[in-house]
């Protein structure tokens, strides 16, 4: 197991004071901010180029290169935002990241801040999460009281403040530009981009905005170098990632490893799936991700890899369903979720996600035909590309993927005039129904 897994964030999460700054200091922490700060900014950039490190938000951009969008010299203030607005199905990293480890979301925010220019951070958390909140904001106090953040941090001129903003509690708000819309005040609405963030973001000003894990990752790349972190992974996705297990698993959690590693090592970590039981399907990024099967148990965990496939990596949030689950029903409930947080700003998201879940509910109620099926498949043609922002086409993935591996099963609920499958079997649903 210690040759499988590259424990980093994940190192001292079994530490009783892992969120205090003086249990991150003790192992280590703090150590890549004074590093930093001796560097020249573009050259901080240039070594997260060379890491290669790729969002771990989903979209698995390169971060160094995002950063080097914002323009030097244009008089404007530049901003930090994270995105912690945690709320996919299925995705469940961030969060016992931040409640385990701020202090390294913090230095990260720091040092990504000097890089970029930007004088004011702000980690835009999901509302529901009080917990995470106050402990974020216990973190930033213990980091001012210090000296890491304020004013001359570390006697070096570099001026920061970091603000907690407790978000609007809705999916849509996880999408860059409807978090800054919520940042700034108004109802969380997608932007049309053109002007991207990186030019006109928050308040109109140059915007980085990256995923937690993404800005958790700097201070481990600043402390080793770009090349330890590039010598991990495969050779197009580098260094590491949180696998985030749940589901029909033995034992569910959290799995650091280096990109590239498969499902089915994954499981064999984690005692494989439930005793008496088989894989059925399975999603590699959380509910927006198009589902995989058994057939798929040996797809590297990488980005490529999961595209080939007929995926995406996503959030590397592995859902793990067994035979006792009925497909038919596990993608109603995900469309259920993706109409009630469509923000309904485009007709394409708001009127094809309700008509999709009407539709999958006569075929999960044994009353659909195979006209229903083409009639899905139509509604998803034309949410897909022609949404406002992404939760559109998200929606459509475990409907498309479900089809495309489970058409059978769609049908056998019309034969059988209901679901063929005894809901008191699976424990992920039994609750529900």
């Amino acid at each position: 197991m210690t040759d499988t897994l590259t424990p980093v964030l994940t190192a001292r999460w079994d530490q009783p004071d892992s969120f205090t700054l003086d249990g991150y200091k003790r192992g280590g922490g703090w150590q890549a901010l004074p590093k930093a700060l001796a560097m020249d900014p573009d050259d901080l950039i240039t070594a997260l180029k060379n890491a290669n490190l790729r969002g771990r938000g989903g979209a698995g951009f390169p971060t160094g290169v995002k950063w080097s969008f914002l323009p030097q010299g244009d008089g404007k203030p530049h901003y930090l935002v994270v995105n912690a607005d945690e709320s996919e199905p299925g995705t469940c990293k961030d969060i016992p990241l931040m409640m385990a480890s701020p202090q390294v979301l913090i230095e990260g925010a720091a040092i990504t801040a000097y890089a970029i220019r930007a004088r004011h951070a702000f980690i835009y958390v999901r509302g529901e999460a009080l917990h995470v909140v106050r402990r974020l904001r216990h973190a930033v106090d213990e980091a001012y009281a210090a000296g890491y953040l304020g004013q001359d941090i570390l006697g070096t001129g570099f001026d920061l403040d970091v603000v907690i903003h407790a978000g609007a509690g809705a999916y849509i708000c996880g999408e860059e530009s409807a978090l800054l819309t919520s940042l700034e005040g108004f109802r969380g609405l997608p932007r049309l981009r053109p002007p991207f963030p990186a030019v006109a973001g928050l308040y109109a000003c140059p915007t980085v905005i990256n995923n937690v894990e993404s800005i958790a990752s700097v201070p481990s790349i600043v402390a080793n170098g770009a090349d330890w972190f590039a010598g991990l992974g495969t050779e197009k996705s580098k260094g590491f990632g949180i696998f985030s297990l749940s589901g029909h698993v033995t034992t569910p959690g959290q799995y650091e490893a280096p990109l590239g590693i498969t499902l089915r090592e994954l499981l064999d970590l984690a005692g494989g799936v439930r005793a008496g039981h088989r894989l059925k399907f399975w999603t590699p990024g959380g509910s927006s991700t198009p589902i995989l099967t058994d057939q798929h148990l040996d797809v590297p965990l990488d980005f490529e890899s999961v595209a080939a496939a007929g995926s995406m990596l996503g959030t590397r949030a592995l859902q793990i369903f067994d035979e006792t689950t009925c497909v038919v029903r596990a993608v109603l409930r995900w469309t259920e979720f993706y109409e009630h947080e469509s923000c309904g700003k485009c007709t394409p998201c708001r009127e094809g996600t309700f008509w999709m879940v009407r539709v999958l509910e006569r075929l999960e109620g044994g009353h659909g035909t195979e006209e229903d099926l083409e009639k899905l498949l139509d509604i998803c043609d034309n949410i897909l590309g022609r949404a406002f922002c992404a939760l559109g086409d998200g929606a459509t993935s475990p409907i498309t993927s479900g089809i495309q591996y489970f058409r059978d099963e769609f049908m056998q609920h019309q034969k059988e005039g209901g679901c063929p499958f005894d809901p008191a079997a699976s424990t992920l649903w039994s609750s529900q129904s």
